[in-house]
């Protein structure tokens, strides 16, 4: 990436951040926020957990929109087999693992409980976990999990992202590894700048999540790609 660009477009979002264009994505922070209120991994009953983790005032459509409900299949999976998807959960937010190995792994499990339902539910019209989607909904439980370690993943906004950027070796199918990276290194130089950290602060509300997030790389790539 090239480090002109770079401070380019940081000296663009800092002007962008008191419009009100800058809210359009605060949704993603209020979700962010009730998960970090609510994830217990102990909790005894984890469907009901599950729920309260994923809900928003704002705007549902991370989890539930025309032909995407990954949550409702999740949840009917919990109560299909409530320490399977706990163990699944468990695995996939275990830092000692690789993240890329994690991701898979609950994908392929969401395909066995999928099978599992299905076969148990003759006539249901359950085609699909939603999991399955390029690591979009995998991503979003591991950047609301661990806000400073993960953010949202879509591969073709990484690619874009890497253009705008003037990268090389740009990822024709994606890179789920290379996108934290990204990330992460766009976070330390958004921390260098107060002005535009104070910019972001003074957008959050009491319902957003307000400590360390690499939403805010996320968003920074957001407008980039705009």
């Amino acid at each position: 990436m090239q480090l002109q660009k770079i401070n380019d477009y940081l000296a663009a979002y800092r002007e962008w951040l008191p419009t009100p264009a800058a809210h359009e994505r605060l949704y993603y922070w209020e979700s962010q926020k009730s998960w970090q209120d609510h994830w217990d991994a102990d909790a005894i009953d984890f469907a009901a957990m599950y729920d309260r983790c994923l809900q928003n005032q704002t705007n549902r459509r991370l989890w539930s929109r025309q032909a995407y409900e990954p949550k409702r299949m999740l949840l009917t999976f919990a109560a299909q087999d409530p320490h399977f998807v706990h163990a699944m959960f468990a695995d996939l937010f275990n830092e000692e693992k690789d993240a890329l190995s994690r991701a898979d792994r609950f994908v392929f499990y969401c395909d066995q409980l999928l099978q599992q339902h299905r076969k148990a539910n003759p006539q249901t019209r359950d085609n699909s976990h939603y999991h399955d989607d390029g690591y979009g909904m995998v991503s979003l439980y591991l950047s609301f999990r661990y806000p400073a370690q993960y953010a949202p993943y879509d591969a073709e906004r990484l690619r874009q992202l890497l253009q705008r950027l003037g990268a090389t070796n740009i990822p024709l199918a994606g890179d789920f590894t290379r996108h934290y990276k990204v990330m992460r290194t766009l976070q330390n130089f958004l921390h260098k700048d107060e002005e535009l950290l104070a910019r972001h602060q003074l957008r959050l509300q009491p319902e957003h999540y307000a400590s360390e997030s690499l939403l805010l790389a996320f968003d920074f790539a957001g407008f980039i790609v705009a």
